[in-house]
């Protein structure tokens, strides 16, 4: 069963005006899947997963482009460094559009690769598994604020209960365990496991500790929806400071993991401040934690991370959808006081609170502490109407977003 994928009208404006495109993501969230539905019958596909195409990519990569002529799909060109000075040089030659669709599924040395050879030839497309939109068959745009925008909406989503969320935050966002039906998630994410994180991440960047290096992705799998403290991280997983900074890089390089910095007027602090990392996919989050069944999950202590780890996603996922930077922060100031997200636009701010509740307590008591000028806020939860909580502010079911 393929599912549309919101992404799509931006993959076609990319390929009309460069003459590389490539879909980055981690393994396992459709990035061939996508590119094979949308390909036309010219575009030849050669994935570099097969042995053979690879070696012949790696030891003669100009026969290699002889072989596979553009327009061509190359999928997982990250086994292939060898191939971007080759690929530039007819990029240059024949100064055409749409010649090379590439998929990779490590960010570190395929950036690295492609920001060396191919500046400004090349159009990096990040992708994330399915949105909630997509599972329920619309392509929303990136996440609103506009109350006749949701209401529109309303008129077409599908409501979801507490138990159906969580059934979508265990079951997580990846396209096989949402689209084959009775999957065994245990064998399926025990296998993800075993084959993305020995193919695409021990072996990429050196890792020679993988025991360490898994028990490390437990232990943000459990700090997911927190503040980044490198010392804490390297103190539970019983390794160096710079070693703990150097592989949560590799998780959010490799699109396991986002970060979402913190807000300040000042942009250089922005940079300075923790920021706050959230788990990309739910449902891979769960297995590494242990809970066996959505129930436990949602009756869990975790179980508000979770959700705000979902919606996080979500509303970040909208606006990679639509080729647009996501303008999302969170913000803490020097009394503790917190707000879930930020979203800048313009010279305007919008706040954000998460909250599991149907009907959340005084949830906008922080916005006030915030700089101005302010647009309108909201508070995402378990609400199932649009409700205003006072002029500048409303809850939002969060099926909506």
């Amino acid at each position: 069963m393929y599912i549309e994928r919101s992404i799509k009208n931006t993959i076609k404006s990319v390929n009309s005006t460069f003459s590389v495109l490539c879909l980055t993501g981690p393994r396992q969230i459709g990035k061939t899947t996508l590119l094979e539905n949308l390909a036309d019958k010219k575009r030849t596909i050669i994935s570099l997963d097969n042995t053979k195409a690879r070696n012949l990519a790696q030891t003669d990569p100009e026969l290699f482009l002889q072989r596979y002529t553009p327009p061509v799909l190359i999928d997982e060109v990250q086994y292939a460094p060898e191939l971007f000075p080759y690929i530039k040089l007819l990029v240059d030659k024949r100064q055409h559009t749409g010649d090379f669709w590439l998929t990779g599924s490590q960010m570190f040395s395929l950036m690295k690769n492609v920001s060396e050879t191919m500046a400004g030839r090349v159009a990096l497309i990040p992708l994330q598994g399915f949105s909630n939109s997509e599972l329920q068959g619309f392509n929303w745009g990136e996440f609103t604020f506009d109350r006749k925008k949701l209401l529109t909406r309303m008129k077409k989503a599908k409501p979801l209960n507490i138990r159906q969320i969580f059934d979508k935050i265990f079951k997580g966002s990846m396209p096989r365990p949402n689209t084959v039906r009775n999957l065994n998630l245990e064998v399926f994410f025990e296998s993800y496991i075993n084959t993305y994180l020995a193919r695409d991440l021990y072996n990429q960047n050196n890792i020679a500790d993988e025991l360490s290096f898994l028990n490390f992705l437990k232990i943000v799998a459990a700090r997911t929806a927190t503040n980044v403290n490198y010392d804490v991280l390297a103190r539970e997983a019983e390794i160096s400071t710079p070693t703990a900074k150097r592989w949560l890089s590799i998780l959010v390089a490799s699109g396991l993991v986002i970060i979402i910095p913190s807000y300040t007027k000042n942009v250089i602090k922005r940079v300075i401040k923790s920021p706050r990392m959230y788990m990309t996919d739910t449902g891979l989050c769960s297995y590494l934690m242990g809970w066996g069944t959505a129930k436990v999950l949602e009756n869990s202590s975790m179980s508000g991370a979770f959700f705000e780890t979902w919606v996080v996603n979500e509303i970040y996922k909208s606006y990679l959808n639509v080729g647009k930077r996501p303008p999302l922060y969170f913000y803490r100031d020097s009394n503790q006081d917190e707000i879930d997200l930020i979203i800048e636009e313009g010279n305007l701010i919008h706040p954000i609170e998460i909250k599991k509740s149907a009907n959340p307590k005084n949830p906008c008591r922080h916005f006030k502490t915030l700089p101005q000028p302010l647009g309108t806020g909201a508070v995402i939860c378990m609400t199932d109407d649009i409700i205003p909580v006072d002029k500048s502010n409303n809850l939002i079911p969060a099926w909506l977003i």
